[in-house]
């Protein structure tokens, strides 16, 4: 999708930025810059939509050079969203929103309704929100709708950098959970600077640790707190980071229940009643025929709406924000759902299809099996 081919920057009083940078950012992922401060990562991230040209190399964007785009049109194409948000404070938010539509042309009915899309996308209500302007939104609300603004005209590729630093930590994470949700859904090529570790660890599919202008080590998450390529990695990352995803930490995929119960959106709620009763469980997921998932509903939304005979699942189910991937740690997945007081946890692919579920049971029996003690063979009895 977008590749750094021998890229090097100096400035003209000599101060040497980056080199011999050479990368490939996959598309439809969250790539994460990361590094000390000066190490090069926003340098890097600005090459991309040309605010910073490289002193030697080449940019790739689908194959083509951006060195020959022009660089309007080319920035009209990326989304970018900054630190200090940049609302215009003498415009209503739903045209803040549509800038970029309205630079590119768009018709007024179609800027107009993706406005609305987008406000309803990160759970703003679009009645109460397009008059009002910048300075009535919380710190929140307003970087929400500086995501939005970079997704309005559709691009392929986002740059975003240090999005949620200056908001405080339930913000913060508020809006890491509304990112991760948001590109389950869109698959946008993002591009994500921060020094915020613990961020980059939970956000990215791919981190990029950086340090004085140089690339020191590229992969998932899980691959470098397992595999850190050296001490500067492991010291970045924290010993207790690596402690807690050490080699023997099993993922989620040993833990969890390959088939756990689920049902079609447009399932009857008699029908979804009659599972819940013959599998014993209180909540279904919600899987489309393709398996991927859509959402969960509890037998107690069920029930208050099960005087309604026409009705269907997809009308009380509602959105699974937590979930984890395939070769997620375990460690991970359990924090989430210490944190947020799960009894459940579904486990998805990177196409977002359903492919199993932790719960607290699954984690027992793993336990019960990797550390039952046993003694010439036989299981050592225990009083509890």
């Amino acid at each position: 999708m977008i590749q750094f081919q021998g890229i090097n920057k100096v400035y003209e009083n000599g101060n040497v930025v980056l080199k011999d940078i050479n990368l490939t950012i996959k598309e439809g992922e969250i790539t994460v810059l990361i590094g000390p401060s000066g190490c090069g990562k926003t340098t890097t991230m600005k090459m991309i939509n040309r605010l910073i040209k490289p002193s030697k190399g080449t940019i790739t964007l689908h194959g083509e050079d951006i060195s020959t785009m022009d660089p309007v049109t080319l920035r009209r194409k990326i989304g970018y969203v900054i630190q200090s948000i940049g609302l215009f404070p003498h415009m209503n938010i739903a045209k803040n929103v549509g800038v970029v539509p309205r630079l590119q042309k768009w018709e007024k009915k179609k800027t107009e309704a993706r406005v609305d899309e987008l406000l309803k996308m990160v759970n703003l209500d679009p009645d109460l929100y397009r008059n009002r302007y910048p300075s009535e939104l919380s710190g929140g609300q307003q970087q929400r709708i500086g995501v939005i603004r970079a997704l309005a005209a559709d691009p392929n590729v986002i740059l975003m950098d240090e999005p949620f630093s200056a908001l405080d930590p339930i913000s913060r994470e508020q809006l890491q959970e509304e990112l991760i949700r948001l590109q389950q859904e869109l698959k946008k090529t993002i591009v994500f600077v921060t020094h915020d570790m613990d961020e980059a660890i939970k956000i990215a599919d791919t981190i990029i640790l950086m340090k004085d202008g140089h690339v020191i080590q590229t992969g998932h998450p899980e691959h470098i707190l397992r595999h850190p390529a050296n001490d500067f990695v492991k010291n970045f990352f924290g010993t207790k980071r690596m402690h807690e995803n050490a080699l023997e930490a099993p993922t989620v995929d040993e833990v969890m229940v390959d088939n756990p119960v689920t049902s079609y959106p447009s399932r009857g709620l008699a029908s979804a009643m009659k599972i819940m009763e013959k599998r014993r469980v209180d909540s279904l997921l919600i899987v489309d025929k393709t398996n991927h998932l859509e959402g969960s509903v509890s037998i107690y939304r069920v029930l208050d709406q099960y005087g309604e005979e026409t009705k269907t699942v997809a009308d009380v189910m509602v959105p699974v924000v937590h979930f984890v991937q395939s070769g997620t740690s375990l460690s991970i997945a359990l924090n989430i759902m210490t944190e947020y007081q799960l009894s459940n946890l579904p486990v998805v692919n990177s196409n977002n299809q359903l492919i199993g579920l932790i719960t607290r049971g699954s984690v027992v029996s793993h336990l019960a099996e990797v550390y039952s003690p046993e003694l010439d063979g036989g299981v050592v009895d225990a009083e509890i």
